[in-house]
């Protein structure tokens, strides 16, 4: 690496290996998901000095680049040719290249490529630094309105329904808060997906358009949001934060209401597995499995 650009970093020191020593660096550097002011300065700063930006779309981020006069050369590097590129860029820092990392938006590796290349260039002893910024799932997790002392980021859920709808059962009584990035045009159909595993009366809020000039975030029930959304288009970028399941029910153990106790009062089994999933939060295919599970047969006359 040519001594000027290594000496624009001394403010950022980092320990390196011995056997690392004259190798480059990566900058996993973070750009703004919609408001272009959301660019930090370091960030700023880390994309001019390099010797190359490492991108997904070179037009989008050429125009970034550009906004703020850096002429740095930049090299695509997404999803479907990531495996090619990465000897590329590795031959480069070995070399005692500057490389930044950067997606279309927000911090790379997270739902976007990066974490090969990242991994390939631990692997290989060449320092990763982070030049944190904005993340669509932070900033979706900041004003839902739900709990963030714990959470999980699920991502996109997968493409084809059976796998999609596994995938939700499967996270039915994940007790934290759930993030998910899903498409405008799938929306309806995930939160009815959503509200069959997990229950209609769950807790959760739509973030749309995050930090952009129509940002949205519609909080409420599965159930408000599959009918809010039915009656109005979703457009844009989506982020959808849901509550974790309840944990064991905090009434006392005499107020509580069983299956068997509404069953006794008249009600059907479909009725009662509605109702008690609707008090605990639990999706109503559970306790109404659970039921028949449980339910002892009457006896003939």
């Amino acid at each position: 690496m040519p001594p000027h650009k290594r000496d624009r970093f001394d403010n950022h020191p980092v320990k390196t290996p011995p056997h690392t020593v004259g190798s480059g660096v990566l900058f996993v550097v973070a750009v703004p998901i919609g408001n272009p002011g959301d660019i930090s300065p370091r960030a700023l700063e880390t994309l001019r000095i390099a010797d190359l930006v490492a991108c997904e779309d070179t037009r989008r981020t050429g125009r970034l680049l550009a906004a703020h006069s850096i002429r740095t050369p930049m090299l695509s590097h997404f999803e479907h040719n990531e495996e090619r590129r990465i000897p590329e860029l590795l031959d480069r820092l070995k070399g005692g290249a500057t490389v930044a990392l950067v997606t279309d938006a927000g911090t790379p590796a997270v739902s976007d490529p990066g974490y090969r290349l990242v991994r390939a260039a631990l692997d290989a002893g060449i320092s990763v630094k982070a030049v944190p910024g904005p993340s669509a799932v932070i900033a979706a997790l900041s004003i839902a309105g739900l709990p963030t002392d714990r959470f999980v980021f699920e991502g996109f859920l997968p493409a084809r329904e059976a796998a999609a709808r596994k995938r939700l059962e499967d996270l039915a009584h994940e007790h934290r808060t759930i993030v998910f990035y899903e498409a405008a045009r799938r929306l309806v159909d995930t939160l009815s997906a959503m509200a069959a595993a997990f229950g209609e009366s769950r807790e959760a809020a739509v973030v749309r358009e995050a930090t952009k000039t129509h940002e949205q975030t519609v909080r409420g029930t599965l159930s408000d949001l599959i009918s809010h959304f039915k009656a109005t288009e979703a457009l844009g970028e989506i982020t959808i934060v849901v509550a974790g399941a309840p944990g064991a029910d905090s009434r006392p153990a005499d107020e509580r209401i069983t299956v068997k106790e509404l069953l006794d009062e008249g009600l059907s089994l479909k009725q009662a597995s509605a109702i008690v999933a609707r008090l605990t939060g639990r999706s109503r295919r559970d306790v109404y499995q659970e039921a028949l599970k449980t339910r002892v047969p009457e006896s003939p006359d």
